[in-house]
């Protein structure tokens, strides 16, 4: 017999081998039909999946549960797999894995899928979902499964199969098995039929490679969504609508506001002068705060000696994301490889690779050959020992990480417990090699600012610093528009290895993170194996006004850097003491924050945010002295300005400033000239009648407040771009 622990707390006896559609069943007949999968000792399952064992934990999955969209997905994946093979039977499958918000199949097929195809692939989805048909699993011993896909010959199904692991492999037939219908080596888990797939649609084709190395065979790449219902669909179609409109690409080159150039570099961000004022306007912003909250602003270089990211972690931790170093010689380089062969063997006995590399050094450089290689030494003392010989001469690297700057910062003066908490903050300039294909806008760049501080504290202060750290996210994002947002607690996946430090420091930074975030009151989630290497993080996800998700500001609590570096402070007992760091950036990376903002306000910043507030257009040639005295005016009343003296007509420069996001318009001809008045546009179109200037100017300066100016008097004033004509 096996115990059911139901998600209510009750338990049901039931014989081995009972499905969990049959215990569902015996809940309740409305709950049985509504169930897509399950949930098993917290693992989705099929509903067909049996129980055993002395007990287990049994949840019903139904189609309004956030677990039921992925399965779904999936089954729709190989509805179209089924359909594309029946219209096309030279179709070779690779594989079809679910994404965010659809699914895609990778196919080998002579006939190159386009839009025109799309039609008559989704007919015949419909059909097949139409027939109701189960998904059933069956498995085959690995032997069988093998002999079987290899007589099938095809080779990426084989592939696929020597790939997984396990005894057995599984296979799902849409319908019964042994009746003919289509089937796949898949893993599951599948909604019971065809019938339970809901409104999908074909999205795209796009080229592929084999296992992504472009040395292989060139596969298609067939992208579909799917959606519980018909109005989930038109919803998400209308949100991609929304995002092309909004796309921060097109509207960053429509309005100006930067630039990228192949002869500077991909992903290497050039802002313009429209753009550079939103950064500048939120960088005083953050600063603004910064200075408040007691922080202190650094400077530090971009560049620095691999042995200070080698002690960090940074390096080779991020070795395949990182610019190739500056070495000073040819020996600095072949020990710096080397070092990271050392370090990759994790061995008390030195790898053959080391030994050889070592003796082709020995050969050139005497003090190497007099050392000789310990190739029994402890690794440590292995990377202690090529340490000391990179001493005299290394490598540099663009610095992809501030913080070990910051704590050199930290480390320069003697710190007492009075001293801290010590706040270092820089809007420091880190650099990522992304892979071509992986860099786009100003999403995912090369180069990229961060509005980076780090917290030096003892034990005791770092509670509140956690939860001022938080605080600064919500009045960051808050100050932008940006309330709906969640908060992800990131914590360490014990089974994993790439975690730096101590269970003990983990386990106080993981307490600490928690109770600081519990107690702010904020809703959160925690996602193990979401955290730094170095210590746990709290994550705010941002969704913008179309309600795609972001990931921005971040909290991190760190006890391993210190350690490390081996930093302290003498406490009241005149003992030394470790502090503990934290690690916070409330927008993350700049470049990726604004980016975020162009398509959230589609170009149409807020008045305290917009690069031009104002543009002053003149009638005629009659108004355009009194339009230069507006002009001025509003200029000296910190207002940023733009003045259009060209000849076109009213209706062309208004339409011009309209198209450029201006929030305001102000039309000068002689009716205003007369009356000492402006006559007041908005962007939207809207008239708003005329007013004397100084009420025009009080009623920005209250705008710009109630937007922005709450807590810094420098953002909208101080700094208006030079004079500019069109």
């Amino acid at each position: 017999m096996v115990m059911v622990r139901l998600p209510d707390g009750n338990e049901i006896e039931h014989c081995d081998g009972v499905t969990a559609l049959d215990v569902i069943r015996e809940i309740g007949p409305g709950l049985a039909r509504a169930a897509v999968a399950a949930k098993l000792d917290g693992n989705v399952v099929d509903l067909t999946a049996t129980l055993n064992g002395d007990s287990v934990n049994l949840q019903a999955i139904t189609a309004a549960d956030p677990a039921a969209l992925p399965l779904m997905r999936h089954s729709c994946a190989h509805v179209m797999a089924e359909a594309i093979c029946s219209l096309w039977p030279q179709t070779r499958l690779v594989y079809g894995p679910t994404v965010e918000d659809g699914f895609y199949y990778d196919i080998d097929l002579d006939h190159g899928l386009s839009p025109a195809d799309f039609e008559q692939i989704e007919a015949r989805m419909t059909q097949i979902v139409k027939e109701d048909r189960p998904f059933t699993r069956y498995e085959l011993s690995r032997s069988e499964a093998m002999t079987r896909l290899e007589s099938e010959g095809n080779p990426y199904k084989v592939d696929n199969a020597e790939r997984a692991e396990g005894d057995s492999l599984s296979f799902y037939v849409t319908g019964a098995r042994d009746s003919g219908c289509w089937e796949d080596l898949c893993r599951g888990p599948h909604v019971p039929s065809t019938a339970r797939i809901g409104a999908f649609k074909i999205m795209r084709v796009a080229g592929a490679y084999w296992h992504g190395d472009a040395s292989k065979a060139k596969l298609q790449r067939v992208y579909g969504t799917a959606w519980a219902t018909k109005k989930d669909l038109n919803r998400y179609l209308h949100r991609l609508e929304e995002a092309k409109k909004r796309d921060h690409r097109k509207i960053g080159r429509e309005l100006g506001l930067f630039a990228f150039d192949p002869l500077v570099g991909s992903g290497l961000v050039l802002w313009k002068p429209r753009g550079a004022v939103i950064r500048y306007t939120l960088e005083q912003f953050i600063r603004g705060e910064l200075l408040r909250r007691g922080y202190q602003p650094v400077y530090t270089p971009q560049i620095g000696r691999l042995e200070l990211y080698r002690k960090s972690g940074h390096f080779p931790y991020y070795k395949d994301s990182q610019y190739p170093p500056l070495f000073e010689s040819d020996r600095a380089r072949e020990l710096n490889v080397l070092w990271e062969l050392a370090w990759a063997s994790n061995s008390d006995q030195a790898v053959p690779a080391e030994i050889e590399l070592f003796d082709r050094l020995a050969v050139s450089h005497e003090d190497l050959r007099k050392a000789g290689y310990p190739a029994g030494e402890a690794v440590d003392a292995r990377l202690k020992r090529i340490g000391s010989w990179l001493a005299q001469e290394d490598g540099y690297l663009l610095r992809p990480m501030n913080c070990p700057h910051h704590i050199q910062i930290y480390k320069s003066e003697r710190r007492s417990y009075r001293d801290l908490p010590v706040r270092l903050a820089e809007f420091g300039t880190v650099y990522r090699y992304e892979q071509s294909g992986e860099v786009g806008g100003l999403t995912r760049v090369r180069g990229f600012t961060q509005d980076d501080a780090h917290i030096f504290c003892t034990p005791e202060q770092l509670h509140d610093e956690i939860a001022g750290c938080m605080d600064e996210a919500r009045v960051g994002l808050g100050v932008v528009g940006l309330n709906d947002y969640r908060v992800r607690v990131g914590l360490r996946d014990e089974t994993s290895s790439k975690w730096v430090g101590t269970a003990k420091n983990w386990e106080l930074a993981q307490v600490a993170i928690l109770e600081a975030v519990r107690a702010s009151g904020m809703a959160y989630t925690e996602e193990v194996g979401e955290a730094a290497f170095y210590g746990p993080k709290v994550d705010f996800i941002v969704k913008d006004c179309i309600g795609r998700e972001w990931q921005l500001g971040t909290v991190q609590v760190d006890y391993n850097l210190p350690e490390r570096f081996e930093l302290s402070y003498v406490g009241d007992d005149n003992a030394a003491h470790r502090p503990i760091m934290v690690h916070r950036a409330p927008f993350g990376s700049m470049e990726r924050f604004i980016g975020i903002l162009i398509e959230h306000f589609a170009g149409a910043f807020p008045l305290w945010l917009s690069p031009i507030q104002v543009t002053v257009c003149s009638v005629s040639e009659k108004s355009a002295g009194y339009a230069l005295e507006v002009y001025k005016a509003c200029r000296d009343g910190g207002l940023r300005m733009e003045y259009d003296t060209s000849d076109d007509r009213i209706g062309a420069k208004i339409r011009r400033a309209t198209m450029m996001k201006v929030p305001y318009v102000l039309v000068i001809g002689e009716q205003e000239m007369s009356a000492q008045t402006v006559n007041v546009r908005t962007r939207e179109g809207k008239q708003l009648g005329s007013c004397t200037l100084p009420e025009f100017l009080a009623a920005c300066a209250a705008e710009i407040a109630t937007h922005g100016e709450t807590t810094s008097a420098e953002i909208g004033r101080g700094s208006a771009p030079s004079e500019r004509q069109v």
